[in-house]
């Protein structure tokens, strides 16, 4: 019994264990107390514990059966009541049902209603943005009355001439509109881009012709002038022409954007009446620096212009008359030289020089500036159609398909590239203007050259420092001095190189005794004239070059001329040319030639 008790407790235990912990109430504490009061057998004896307890549970339950039966009609009230809240419970959920249909059917009409309101904000919207762009390309193509009536019956005159170009620019501003290209294919815009057309066709000729008959004017009114007197060294200014023509600069600009094709004709006329009176006006200028200069020992205008250098040097040629040759020569004797300039001549002829130079910047400089400005030539157009206008249906849908393209290929052009195509159409335009310029400058400068080559040291110099301190290097101007500079510099080399032909080739005198040879006797006054008209200008490292190549063809001739000679002896005829050199290269103090002279 005992060890059956043990089991007992162990099950029990392990029941305690598996179940979850509930504290007792008061009452069941009681209950439980006295239920274990009146057995307290149930320690010592589980099994009687056991029994006893199912015969109170059995009792228990045969008590509330017994209550059960007993309260049948309770309970059948009971029921009924449940019955009843059945069916209330059915009718509220029927109701809730309804309800529920009632509320889906809301929430779709509430959806369709937004939706509704949606497309209405949408509808709203789009009507704003259609009212605007409407709106838009009224005001945008919609030409005052005024503006119509200058387009229609301009007046150029300076009274009228303000509104004409207001109405120019109108025209103008209304005829490049930003229109969608959509719009463009209504008929009202396109209706009043072929209005725009006429008023632009009638405008276009009426300013083409009052410039065109203006342009010949002007230049038949600069040939009516009086041509300077031959001592008159100026050369005319055109500033009142250029006054008179600024107040039409707005309208040119217009027909370089709205019909280029009339521009460029204006631009053929004015550069056709306007080359007429500079070709004459260079013309009668160079001819009056011509005379300004002595050419007393060269004879007669008619000389100085036909001069020529046909009586180069001719070396080793036996004849019985000396043939003159040019003067200055190195290598030749002084009796053979032909006539040549005084020093006084020489430095008119710089004077008159500079003076004819500094004349023609002011002139062909404002004529630039003028052409620039007037004619727009700063500006590249951005088409190559005849109007600038965005109202053209077919060209503006393809212009705006490829505007990206437009646009990142013109960022793409170098500056550079577009400056120069700028300055190359500014040259082409001023070489039409002056188109005589280059050709009497050159022809003024030769003649002198083929007189006295001496001349040509002094237009290298002088010209140099104009080409260097030009205002602007891109000038037609400076680019013409450059073009000349170089047939200066050229004829520059050809006579030094004729100086030191002359020096190889030179031919002792024939006489009792030889002294100085020619080259030697002669180079002083080469040297001197020289120093003095290169000292101290860009053009020094020219001369200093020459200087080198004739010295020392100098020293290494004059041994060679020394032995030539067979009465005199030949170390007399060195020690005395030598001597010459040394003392003259003290005397020049030339930096190049200090070595030679040591030498």
């Amino acid at each position: 019994g005992g060890r059956g008790q043990e089991e007992d407790e162990d099950e029990l235990d392990e029941m305690v264990e598996s179940e979850d912990f509930h504290a007792l109430t008061e009452k069941e504490e009681t209950n439980l107390g006295k239920l274990i009061g009146e057995c307290d057998y149930a320690i010592s004896n589980a099994e009687l514990f056991m029994e006893q307890l199912g015969k109170n549970l059995q009792e228990l339950d045969g008590a509330n059966i017994q209550s059960v039966l007993a309260s049948e009609k309770q309970v059948d009230a009971l029921m009924d009541q449940i019955e009843t809240a059945i069916l209330e419970a059915e009718k509220v959920e029927k109701r809730l049902d309804d309800y529920d249909e009632i509320l889906c059917h809301i929430r779709d009409t509430m959806e369709k209603m937004g939706e509704k309101n949606q497309m209405i904000e949408i509808a709203n919207t789009n009507n704003v943005k259609l009212l605007q762009e409407l709106e838009k390309v009224v005001s945008q193509l919609d030409l005052p009355h005024v503006h119509q009536l200058a387009l229609s019956d301009t007046d150029l005159t300076p009274k009228g001439l303000p509104a004409a170009i207001a109405a120019g620019k109108a025209l103008q501003t209304a005829m490049n509109s930003d229109i969608d290209p959509a719009l463009l294919r209504l008929t009202a815009v396109q209706d009043q881009r072929k209005r725009f057309e006429k008023w632009k066709a009638k405008f276009s000729q009426t300013v083409s012709r009052h410039l065109n008959n203006l342009f010949i004017h002007l230049g038949n009114l600069g040939d009516s002038q009086s041509p300077h007197s031959g001592t008159d060294i100026n050369l005319p200014k055109h500033n009142s022409v250029h006054r008179e023509l600024s107040a039409y600069a707005e309208l040119m600009h217009w027909m370089k954007a709205m019909d280029r094709k009339a521009y460029d004709a204006l631009i053929k006329v004015y550069t056709s009446s306007l080359s007429k009176v500079y070709d004459r006006d260079i013309r009668l200028f160079f001819e009056a620096a011509k005379q300004s200069i002595s050419v007393k020992r060269f004879g007669s205008r008619e000389d100085l212009n036909s001069s020529s250098m046909s009586n180069k040097l001719k070396l080793g040629q036996p004849s019985k008359q000396p043939v003159s040759q040019p003067y200055g020569i190195l290598g030749i004797n002084r009796e053979l030289w032909g006539p040549g300039a005084e020093p006084v001549e020489r430095q008119k002829f710089d004077s008159i020089l500079e003076k004819v130079l500094a004349e023609l910047e002011p002139v062909a400089l404002s004529e630039q500036h003028f052409c620039i400005a007037f004619f727009q030539l700063d500006v590249i157009s951005p088409t190559g159609k005849n109007t600038q206008t965005t109202l053209d249906m077919a060209a503006a849908i393809q212009d705006r398909e490829q505007r990206d393209e437009r646009d990142t290929a013109v960022v793409a052009i170098p500056q550079k590239r577009l400056d120069r195509q700028i300055n190359e159409d500014v040259r082409r335009m001023m070489g039409e203007l002056f188109s005589n310029l280059e050709q009497e400058l050159n022809s003024f400068i030769l003649s002198f050259e083929k007189l006295d080559s001496y001349y040509s040291l002094y237009v290298l110099v002088r010209l140099t420092q104009h080409v260097m301190s030009a205002q602007e290097g891109q000038s037609f101007l400076s680019m013409t001095f450059a073009s000349a500079l170089i047939h200066v510099k050229r004829n520059f080399d050809k006579f030094m190189n004729l100086q030191l032909q002359s020096i190889q080739e030179a031919k002792v005198p024939k006489r009792s005794k030889c002294g100085l040879l020619p080259y030697v006797e002669n180079f002083e006054e080469f040297a001197v004239t020289a120093e003095s008209i290169f000292k101290k200008t860009e053009r020094r490292n020219d001369l200093d070059k020459w200087l080198v190549k004739l010295v020392e063809a100098i020293f290494e001739y004059i041994p060679v001329n020394a032995m030539d000679h067979a009465k005199t002896p030949h170390q007399v005829v060195k020690m005395e040319n030598y001597h010459r050199m040394h003392s003259l290269l003290s005397q020049l103090k030339v930096g190049v030639l200090e070595q030679l002279k040591k030498d």
